[in-house]
């Protein structure tokens, strides 16, 4: 077993991604692992302080998640955070699936969605 050094680990590519086919839209968009970064991201948007306290918000948590994950060919995201909420206006069942694809991809299960929504 080697020992990894921190040239080997930042060099790695880490961040699979899948390509999905979306004929709704009228091609493939490409689904990735999201950085340690963008799942803290993720994490934070989905709760709003109230009274002192953090509170679950389920507000366009599809489209929350699904920018975060969809990337060019390049492996760089194309929803900027500015951009999020016209994601949001798009149809609810393509972004329902892609949200799926993408908590797949990312080990989030329902289980982490409530968790992440309680903390």
């Amino acid at each position: 077993m080697a020992i990894l050094s921190f040239e080997s680990i930042v060099s790695t590519e880490d961040l699979p991604r899948e390509l999905v086919n979306v004929p709704e839209w009228g091609g493939d968009v490409y689904i990735a692992t999201m950085t340690a970064a963008d799942r803290d991201s993720y994490e934070l948007s989905v709760a709003n302080l109230q009274g002192g306290k953090m509170k679950p918000t389920m507000q366009n948590i599809r489209a929350k998640l699904v920018a975060r994950c969809l990337v060019d060919e390049d492996g760089k995201r194309i929803f900027p955070e500015a951009k999020i909420e016209e994601l949001g206006k798009k149809s609810a069942k393509v972004l329902d699936r892609l949200f799926d694809i993408s908590s797949r991809i990312n080990g989030i299960n329902e289980t982490d969605q409530v968790e992440i929504a309680k903390n």
